[in-house]
């Protein structure tokens, strides 16, 4: 500390300049694969029907859940052991289950996969069970893994001396690596000496950057297709396809920004916007509210000895808000949508209040956004 205050003013002001420097500056470039996927690279869903074993009493009751009987005795079957005709069966230590799984791209015979056990009839709880090898198919009806292993769920814990408080879902589990993959699903990747980028939303404009960007690096390797698809020529060797892929999909591009939206929670009220969204010229009125919106022109002119520059006609948006019982606000030229829900919020407007005025706003012509409620 003594010797920042012994130095002189140009030495500290060098000193501060350079920890500026050494801080890195704010980016808003993205790389291609945040924005886009490759086609044919995709997940596949799983699914299983399954028996859990071992339950300390809390598994289905047999008298409501016949299915979970019938599965029993089909099992019992297929190991050799067949129960005589009407038998009554009453178990409380099994559950019948649906066995759900992703399995990723590339996937190899062999790989273990993560499971998740949900109970489907009447059980308790699944903890402390264990789920007896179930074949997972996929949507052509084909076993693509096998699943088997304890089910892990979670706990509940103590509220208060002399009560306690279900902190955990205790008719779902998982286990991890609970399933070994069988078969593997076919690909086609740059086979034809060529992929498919998919861009997460349309976009021309980040389309057009995207090809930019690889044609730059890669001349002529990209061409758009649509709004949201670019075809990249790819090598033919797959280990030089693989890495020309990891080379694309890490290019860095600045994305276009997206059109102005505005969300709303039918149910809770919350509302979101992407980016500040603009206000035209207009007056509304629901129930005890008023809502003014003028728009004022500010002038902007170069100075007079200026050799350059040119008048700017720029429009600035003011907003009042009343209610019948006296509550003025007048929010400050500029305002935005945001300060105008907020606004409105604190004079009292309900959720209905904010879902009829956004509407209004926007079936008049004075709210610039998309409106989507949900």
């Amino acid at each position: 500390m003594k010797s920042i205050q012994f130095m002189t003013r140009s030495t500290l002001t060098c000193f501060l300049l350079t920890i500026l420097l050494l801080i890195p500056g704010v980016s808003q470039a993205e790389r291609i694969k945040d924005l886009a996927s490759i086609q044919g690279v995709r997940s596949n869903q799983l699914i299983g029907y399954g028996l859990v074993v071992g339950l300390d009493g809390s598994g289905d009751q047999t008298t409501q859940t016949p299915f979970t009987v019938q599965s029993i005795i089909s099992m019992l079957g297929q190991l050799g052991i067949n129960l005589p005709p009407g038998t009554n069966l009453q178990l409380r230590n099994v559950a019948a289950v649906m066995v759900t799984a992703t399995l990723p791209a590339f996937a190899r015979p062999g790989q273990l996969i993560d499971v998740t056990v949900s109970s489907m009839g009447n059980s308790k709880s699944l903890r402390g069970g264990t789920l007896l090898m179930t074949p997972l198919k996929g949507v052509d009806n084909q076993i693509y893994a096998m699943a088997q292993g304890n089910v892990l769920v979670g706990g509940a814990g103590a509220a208060a001396a002399g009560s306690s408080v279900q902190v955990n879902h205790l008719n779902a589990g998982r286990i991890s690596g609970g399933a070994t993959v069988e078969r593997e699903v076919p690909s086609a990747l740059g086979q034809t000496g060529y992929i498919n980028l998919e861009l997460n939303t349309t976009n021309f404009t980040n389309v057009k950057r995207i090809v930019n960007a690889i044609n730059n690096s890669y001349p002529g390797a990209a061409k758009a297709i649509d709004g949201r698809s670019i075809q990249v020529s790819t090598p033919t060797e797959n280990n030089q396809r693989v890495m020309f892929i990891s080379q694309i999909e890490n290019l860095d591009i600045t994305p276009a920004k997206d059109a102005a939206k505005v969300i709303v929670n039918s149910r809770t009220g919350s509302v979101a916007m992407n980016q500040a969204v603009t206000l035209e010229s207009s007056a509304i009125a629901h129930g005890n509210l008023s809502i003014i919106i003028n728009n004022e022109p500010i002038i902007s002119q170069p100075g007079p000895f200026a050799e350059r520059g040119e008048t700017v006609v720029a429009q600035r948006a003011q907003v009042e808000i009343r209610s019948d019982e006296g509550n003025l606000i007048l929010l400050p030229s500029g305002a935005d949508l945001g300060e105008v829900v907020k606004a409105l919020t604190a004079i009292g407007a309900t959720t209905q209040d904010l879902l009829s005025i956004l509407q209004a706003l926007k079936a008049a012509g004075s709210l610039r956004a998309e409106l989507e409620i949900i």
